[in-house]
């Protein structure tokens, strides 16, 4: 009897509650076999530095940053699926290339993997500093996660986290100043009166059709970034 009121007393004390430092949450890509096929086509480009380089996922692939700013030398480094886990991987791409700016936008398929806010900013902040750390002299931009609008046919829902979204954009924010960048509030460009990512601006719900992309440079333009 003194053996089960124990048990009862103590019903934390069992293997599988055992705190451990293991992840609860996936780090792989979205679209793990799209990886190496990017990274093997990056690495055929010669190495030629003071570029401006465009850094994400697939909404940054998906841009032809070449055309939109009518120069050759932009550099586009984005892939379909990234997380903030696997990029920090690969920087060594992008710090071998010294590169004039970085325009980064990542972050919204960590959301879709449930990686905490607070991971995922902690990251850019590692991610920022390697490429202070190796190229003191580029010019780093943090843009903000875009909004979405799960109401359009074909949304994909586990991305339906608009919450987060919110509170990734104000932790990049505040870091601003702590990780030595600057903060780029796109998210209002593409947002209408409900948050909601604009069905004009998207395909799904989640990626941006071709029109929306000047919108973005024409932004930058504005502030003086590009």
């Amino acid at each position: 009897m003194k053996f089960i009121c124990l048990f009862l007393l103590f019903p934390l004390a069992t293997p599988a509650q055992i705190v451990t430092n293991q992840n609860i949450f996936d780090t792989v890509p979205f679209i793990p076999e799209h990886t190496p096929q990017r990274l093997a086509q990056f690495a055929k480009e010669p190495i030629v530095q003071g570029r401006i380089i465009f850094l994400g996922n697939s909404i940054t692939e998906m841009g032809d940053w070449k055309r939109l700013l009518n120069d050759s030398t932009v550099i586009n480094r984005g892939i379909g699926g990234d997380i903030t886990y696997s990029l920090l991987k690969r920087l060594k791409d992008i710090t071998d290339r010294y590169p004039s700016k970085v325009f980064i936008l990542l972050g919204i398929n960590d959301i879709g993997k449930d990686i905490p806010d607070v991971v995922i900013a902690s990251n850019y902040l590692k991610i920022v500093n390697e490429i202070h750390d190796k190229c003191p002299r580029t010019i780093i931009y943090v843009q903000s996660v875009l909004p979405i609008n799960p109401e359009l046919p074909h949304f994909p829902q586990h991305y339906d986290k608009q919450e987060h979204i919110l509170a990734l954009n104000k932790l990049l924010a505040s870091h601003a100043k702590e990780g030595n960048y600057t903060y780029v509030d796109i998210f209002h460009l593409f947002a209408d009166a409900d948050g909601r990512l604009i069905s004009l601006y998207t395909y799904e719900g989640l990626h941006l059709k071709p029109v929306a992309y000047p919108i973005w440079v024409d932004y930058l333009k504005k502030q003086g970034y590009l």
